[in-house]
Order: C-alpha cells, then sequence, then structure tokens
C-alpha cells in the first residue's frame, strides 16, 4: 500500500525550483512529518537523517561547527563518505532541540544552495527565543496536518471514489457511498499510524491503543516546555478536559477548575504553539480582509475529530448512525469540518473564522466563513430545514452579495431563497464530506449565482 500525501506534490515543486531555501516542516508531533521526508528521500542520490532529539551528538556538532562546511566534513567523515557527488537531502528532525542548528540554516540557503535541506520540529516555537538570529527569509515553511478526506480515501486505494470526489459537481449517485467512508473516516480521524494501523489490521480492535500512545505522548510533552510545576498542572489539565468542552469557551475557571482567567489564556495559547489544539475565533467581517476578533470569546478545537470521538468515548455509538451531525449536539461534524478547512493553510499559520453579531437586542452565529475571490462566504452546518437558517439571514441581509453554502447530509444541491427581511440569495448545499473541496465549490457558485 502506498501512503500518499498531498505535501508530496509541494516537496516535488520544492526540490526543482531554483529559488529553493532550506525548508521547515511545521505541525503537531504524530501527523507524519518524519514519515513524509523519508518517503521523499527516494528521489536523491544521497540521504542523512539526523534526529538531534534521540542522537545528541548530533546536537554537539552543530554547536562545534565553525560553518556549514566544517559540519558537511564531520557529516561525510561520520558516514565514511569523501565527496558529495549527485543530489543530496539533508533531513534534521526535532530541529528545535539545537537553536544553532536553526540559526546554520540560513548559511545552507547562502552557501550550499546545491543542498537540499528539510528541518522539522514539533516544538519548534519554543527554542527561538534561544536563536540568536533567526533565518527570516531564507527558509520556506509548509505545515503539515492531519490526513484529510481526500487521503483517507487515497490511503484505502479508493482511487475510484476518490475520482468521483473530485467531480464537481458530485453526481448523486455517489453519496451514499461516501458518506459510508466519512462516517469511518470520522470514527477513525486522520492521525497517521491510526489510520496505517486500520488499513493494515482491517480492524477497529488495535486502534484504542495508537490513540492512548498518541495522547500519552502529548502529555509527555509537557515536560519539555512548562518552566514550573504549576504550569504543567494547568497544561494537564487542559488537555484532559478540553474535549469535553463543546461550542464557544470562557477561560476563568475553564472546564470547572479553579484557574484563573490569566491562567488559562496563557496555558491554551502555549498548547496552541504545539499544534495539539486551536483556538477558533469569531470575525464580524462581511467583507476582506476576515480579522479573528480575539477579544471575543473562542471555540476549542482539537487536532484532529479521530482524537475528539477517542476522548469521548463515543466511537462505538458512530458506527450504526445515519446523520453525525446528531451526535455530540452536533459538534463532531462541525469541529471535522474546521479541521479540513484549517488543513487548506499549509504555507502559513492561518485559522478558520467563524462570524458572530452581536447587539444588545440578539446575537447571530455563522458557523464558518469562507474568503473566496473577493467574497466572504457564509458556510453553516445543519441537518434541519432551511426556514432555521436564522443567523445566515441575518449575514446575507447585510453582505455585498447574496450567497452561502450550507453543509448537510444530503445530496448537492443549488437553492434560490429569500431572507426575512426581503433579500434573494442562492444556497448551496453539499454533503459533510465536500469541505475539502469548498474552493472548487465556491468558485461553482459564484459562476451559478452571478453576483456581479
Amino acid at each position: 500500500m502506498v501512503y500518499y500525501r498531498s505535501a508530496e506534490k509541494y516537496l516535488e515543486q520544492w526540490a526543482a525550483s531554483r529559488d529553493r531555501k532550506p525548508l521547515l516542516l511545521r505541525g503537531a508531533r504524530q501527523v507524519g512529518k518524519s514519515t513524509l521526508v523519508k518517503k521523499f528521500s527516494s528521489h536523491f542520490e544521497h540521504y542523512f537523517e539526523l534526529n538531534l532529539e534521540r542522537d545528541r551528538t548530533w546536537v554537539e556538532t552543530f554547536d562545534k561547527a565553525a560553518d556549514v562546511e566544517s559540519f558537511l566534513a564531520t557529516l561525510l567523515l561520520r558516514n565514511r563518505i569523501s565527496s558529495l557527488e549527485g543530489s543530496t537531502l539533508l533531513f534534521i528532525d526535532e530541529i528545535q532541540v539545537s537553536p544553532r542548528a536553526i540559526w546554520m540554516l540560513r548559511y545552507f540557503y547562502e552557501q550550499r544552495p546545491d543542498l537540499h535541506v528539510i528541518a522539522a520540529g514539533s516544538l519548534l516555537e519554543f527554542s527561538l527565543g534561544d536563536v540568536k538570529s533567526f533565518p527570516v527569509g531564507r527558509v520556506q515553511y509548509y505545515y503539515l496536518h492531519p490526513l484529510t478526506f481526500a487521503e483517507f480515501l487515497a490511503w484505502q486505494g479508493e482511487e475510484g471514489l476518490l475520482a468521483v470526489y473530485q467531480q464537481v459537481p458530485i453526481p448523486e449517485y455517489a453519496t451514499e457511498i461516501l458518506f459510508e467512508q466519512y462516517n469511518r473516516y470520522l470514527l477513525i480521524g486522520g492521525m497517521p499510524a491510526v489510520v496505517k494501523e486500520f488499513i493494515e489490521s482491517g480492524s477497529f480492535g488495535g486502534l484504542p491503543g495508537v490513540y492512548d500512545s498518541i495522547w500519552q505522548s502529548y502529555l509527555q510533552d509537557i515536560e519539555k516546555y512548562a518552566e514550573t510545576r504549576k504550569d504543567r498542572d494547568i497544561l494537564r489539565f487542559l488537555l484532559q478536559a478540553a474535549p469535553s468542552e463543546g461550542g464557544r469557551i470562557t477561560f476563568n475557571r475553564f472546564g470547572g477548575g479553579s484557574f484563573s482567567s490569566r491562567e488559562v489564556g496563557t496555558a491554551f495559547r502555549t498548547l496552541e504553539l504545539t499544534g495539539v489544539l486551536s483556538l477558533i475565533y469569531p470575525t464580524s467581517q462581511l467583507a476582506l480582509p476576515i480579522v479573528a476578533d480575539r477579544k471575543k470569546s473562542p471555540k476549542l478545537q482539537l487536532l484532529d475529530t479521530g482524537l475528539l470521538s477517542h476522548a469521548l468515548g463515543i466511537q462505538a455509538e458512530l458506527i450504526s448512525l445515519q446523520d453525525l451531525q446528531t451526535v455530540f449536539n452536533g459538534r463532531l461534524v462541525e469541529h471535522h469540518l474546521t479541521q479540513e478547512l484549517a488543513a487548506r493553510a499549509v504555507l502559513k499559520d492561518e485559522k478558520p473564522c467563524f462570524w458572530v453579531r452581536q447587539n444588545a437586542n440578539a446575537s447571530a452565529e455563522v458557523d464558518l466563513v469562507f474568503s473566496h475571490g473577493k467574497y466572504v462566504l457564509p458556510v453553516e452546518i445543519k441537518s434541519g430545514p432551511q426556514g432555521k437558517l436564522r443567523s445566515l439571514h441575518q449575514f446575507i441581509e447585510r453582505a455585498p452579495h447574496g450567497m452561502a453554502i450550507r453543509f448537510l447530509r444530503n445530496n448537492y444541491s443549488i437553492e434560490q431563497h429569500v431572507t426575512v427581511g426581503g433579500k434573494p440569495y442562492t444556497l448551496m448545499n453539499l454533503p459533510y464530506f465536500l469541505m475539502g473541496m469548498i474552493e472548487a465549490y465556491a468558485a461553482h457558485l459564484v459562476e451559478v449565482a452571478r453576483p456581479d
């Protein structure tokens, strides 16, 4: 079985670029960064992998090296190679362990542009303060996420189904088959080790142990970046309480704990740096740019929906359900669609937003917003009839266009409606599993609605 990641295409383009810079692979632990690079190494004649966490002698080598050439001389000597001829990939894993290795990346770019250099580090942000001069403008970034639904299909060898999934609009005959796969995906999630275990064993039985191992690695990582015992206590409490918190959250006494708003806010921002969870903030924008309002209450987003359902103990319940919007007050599907939207941000650290309007008389909340061209499109996640879209109507009545997207457990369709205030708008209905194709469907919506 070939486990393809969409990031492989980017790596090929990066390797072929004439102005290639060292690449920093970002992303939480266990999302597959090291595996991705090892697979990509087959394109090169020489491959060197240095894991600075496992082999601390490489940290000493970086510390003692006067420059790039002296480091490379040591690298070649330790590998019993006299010279580098042909294409070469150097992979520096867990680079956060060595601030000097981070600092030296700029000199790989300036002095040895012939080398292909990739670095990865799950806890990189915690080392940046120790880097005397971060190589700004001398490195490129790529953010790796858990498997998307499309990658999940590819890993199962569902090439035919994946091809149909990518058709716009999707044919109605494929909807139920894709919903079967989508329910399975929500049950398993997108963590590579979990998906691989399921595919190779053909059973759900071994998955809890893999989930537990991943979760324990996140808890153990706290020891590496928490400065005090109280910091460790707060971080562990938040990580364990987070899965049970649905909807918008407040920091003060979060999860029934005794910690202050300031302590919880600081701890959440620390956990965000690890990639294990994110705070999704609202916006009140109706046009570009979409600016998150960090003064308002955010929603809590875990790294992966499979980890969420495992932590909640609801995986057995998911197997027999038709509409997963009924689970956990609809949070599970909304969580995944937010995760799928977040996975589009691979070149910069960019998080989705939801839309709110709050005043003394009424409030409104739209689940997500998506920008396409000059338009900010409202995105609702519903299973009920169109008439219940009160918040969506408030958005449409104030927006400079009349277009909206709704995800639900149904077939693709286009509907024409009128808001309570009398404004006509075009509503595109999409099955839950099509969030990964939202860019193509947004273009299709604009083409159908002809807003200008």
